[in-house]
Parts: structure tokens; C-alpha cells; sequence
């Protein structure tokens, strides 16, 4: 009786939670989203980086992607035989390709370079959008955008200080954030023919692959408590972004775009607890000149989605994410208009450029 009772206290105290969190405004829990994924994203690089440090980048990146697969079959199997089908395997292949490449950059920058270095660095994938969508998908973005992404590479440029002593692992970087931006626009003209789940499970598998046969090459037999880093290493990067796109499908786009740019400061906070690194004054410039460049692209774009709300889904969660396995968007992403009831834009209105 009373374990039941005790069973019954419990059950009340969790409902009673759950009916004060629905009840804060969306904003506010989609804020709280986004400081979980910026804590799991900083807890995944950490991870990263110690681990990196016994056995190789690549063999780290191999388990990212085999945590990702393990996560996305009970996806799979839920969709029956429709998440394997696709006419686009080249295409599918190229994105994996790119993804997989950018993460195993990433990872390789993570070991190499100060935490707050590589992810100042990371966050440049947005500015390569901009001529990629306009080579590749024909975007013409407008002169505020352009001199916006300028003003963003001049950015980078301040971090990687090609003049000065420049650190190859910082290449790296920027190479890896090119490759994300590459992916990202494969997602884009994937996202036309094929599903969420489908996106995810050759991402996964074909990043399976890639990293397979580098690791086997390199590999170190883990310890046992070593094989529990590296699977929550992998746990963190999938849950950093279920948390990210949770918080973009219920709050305001212009309103939590800020509070992402919170890694930057968790990265920096990290380095220095764990491992001693403290960024110096060109990093901390670079790092404001990217964050104000990319943030401006993003509420542009936040701007323009008025005359197109579905477009500006995928870009956002192209400049948001730094998991280059995972762009696909599972919900739609809340702009200030599409909050509004979804209104449709104002067909005497031609659409504002950029």
C-alpha cells in the first residue's frame, strides 16, 4: 500500500513539472533547449579533445558514427522499408562524403587546437552558405549578406592568422567547416525527394564507412572505462541535437539565435578548466567579428523567411548546428511569422533580397 501510494506522490510531483514547464512561454523553454544542446555540444568537444589526446581523431570519429547509426535504427525500423528507399545515392554519397570529412576535421582541429580556437572557427560554416547556395542551388544573396560573410571570413582570418605562425590544425579547421557547409547544401537538395530518416541513415551509414577503415588503420584497443567515454562522447553529440532542434520548433528564431553563440563562452570555459588553454586577444576578436557577422546572416534570413518560412528551415539549422552528421530538421522551426499563425506572405509584397 505504500509503495503504491509512494508510486502515486511520485507521479503527481512529475505531472505537476511537466504541466510548469509546458506553461513557460516558448521562448523561454526554447532558450533552456538550446543552453542544454550549448552544454552537451561543449561536453562532446570535451570529450573529444581528452580522448584525442590517447587514441587517434579518427578512431574518435568512428564511434560518433557509430553512435549515430545505433541511434537512428529504431527510426528506421519504425518506418518500415520507406527510410532505406531513394533515387538519389550519388547524391546521398557526396553528402556523406562531405559530413564525414567535415567531422573527422573537426575532430582532428578539437585535439589540436584550443577548444575556444576550434569552435570560433567552426561557426564560419555559416559564411560559406552564401556562395555555396549561389554556386550550387542559385541563391542570390544580397549585398547585406555579401558584406556580412566578408566581414566574417576577415573574422577568421584574425583566429587562423595566416600572416603570423599559423597553426595547420586551424586549416583543418576551416576545411572542415567548408565540408560542413558542402553537406549542408546536399541536405538541401536531398530534403526535396527524401525524408528526415532517410537523410539520416546514409549520413550515418556512409560516415560508418568512411571512418571504418582510418580507425582500423590507427586503432587502440580501448579500456574499458575509455569505451564508456567515447559511446557518451557519441551520446552527447546526438542528444546536443535533438536539444537544438527541440528548441528551434518551439521558439522564435530571432530570440534564441543569440543565445548559441553561449558554446563560445562554454568552449573558452572548458579549455581553461581541463586543460589550461586561455584565448588570447586575437581569438576573442575573431571569435566577436564571426559571431556578430553570422548572427546578422542569421536574422536576415530570420527577416526574409516572411515570403519563404520553409527555405529558412534548413539554413538555420545549417548555421546552428556543429554536428556535421546531423542537419536534418525533424519539425518545423519557428520564425516570427510562421508563429503568427502560420500567415502566408502577402502576395502584392515581392520578396525582399538580402
Amino acid at each position: 500500500m505504500d509503495i503504491d501510494q509512494d508510486g502515486r506522490s511520485n507521479s503527481v510531483v512529475v505531472q505537476s513539472y511537466l504541466h510548469r514547464w509546458r506553461n513557460l512561454p516558448p521562448n523561454l523553454r526554447g532558450a533552456l533547449w538550446l543552453l542544454m544542446s550549448a552544454v552537451l555540444f561543449t561536453g562532446m568537444s570535451t570529450l573529444v579533445k581528452f580522448l584525442g589526446s590517447r587514441y587517434a581523431a579518427l578512431e574518435v570519429a568512428f564511434f560518433r558514427s557509430l553512435t549515430g547509426l545505433i541511434f537512428i535504427l529504431p527510426f528506421l525500423f519504425r518506418a518500415g522499408g520507406v527510410g532505406f528507399k531513394t533515387q538519389r545515392l550519388r547524391m546521398h554519397l557526396l553528402r556523406g562524403l562531405c559530413g564525414t570529412g567535415g567531422m573527422m576535421c573537426g575532430f582532428y582541429a578539437l585535439v589540436h587546437l584550443p577548444l575556444a580556437d576550434a569552435n570560433a572557427i567552426s561557426f564560419s560554416r555559416a559564411l560559406f552558405l552564401v556562395p555555396m547556395a549561389f554556386l550550387f542551388v542559385g541563391e542570390v544573396a544580397g549585398w547585406r549578406r555579401g558584406l556580412a560573410t566578408i566581414v566574417g571570413f576577415a573574422g577568421v582570418l584574425v583566429v587562423v592568422r595566416p600572416s603570423g605562425t599559423m597553426d595547420p590544425a586551424a586549416a583543418v579547421a576551416l576545411l572542415g567547416a567548408a565540408l560542413v557547409a558542402g553537406a549542408v547544401i546536399c541536405v538541401k537538395l536531398l530534403s526535396r525527394t527524401d525524408g528526415p530518416t532517410t537523410l539520416l541513415f546514409y549520413s550515418s551509414l556512409i560516415g560508418l564507412t568512411i571512418t571504418t577503415i582510418p580507425a582500423v588503420l590507427q586503432w587502440t584497443t580501448p579500456t574499458f572505462s575509455d569505451m564508456g567515454l567515447l559511446l557518451l562522447m557519441g551520446l552527447f553529440g546526438v542528444s546536443a541535437h535533438t536539444c537544438f532542434i527541440r528548441a528551434y520548433s518551439i521558439g522564435d528564431v530571432v530570440a534564441l539565435a543569440p543565445i548559441d553563440y553561449m558554446r563560445l563562452i562554454f568552449a573558452g570555459t572548458a579549455g581553461y578548466v581541463f586543460f589550461a588553454n586561455v584565448p588570447d586577444q586575437f581569438t576573442i576578436l575573431g571569435a566577436v567579428i564571426i559571431v556578430l557577422s553570422t548572427l546578422y546572416i542569421t536574422l536576415r534570413e530570420a527577416r526574409i523567411a516572411r515570403n519563404s518560412p520553409d527555405e529558412f528551415t534548413m539554413k538555420v539549422a545549417a548555421i546552428g548546428t556543429s554536428d556535421p552528421l546531423q542537419e536534418p530538421v525533424y519539425g518545423p522551426i519557428r520564425t516570427p511569422v510562421a508563429q503568427a499563425q502560420h500567415s502566408a506572405p502577402d502576395p502584392q509584397k515581392p520578396p525582399e533580397k538580402g
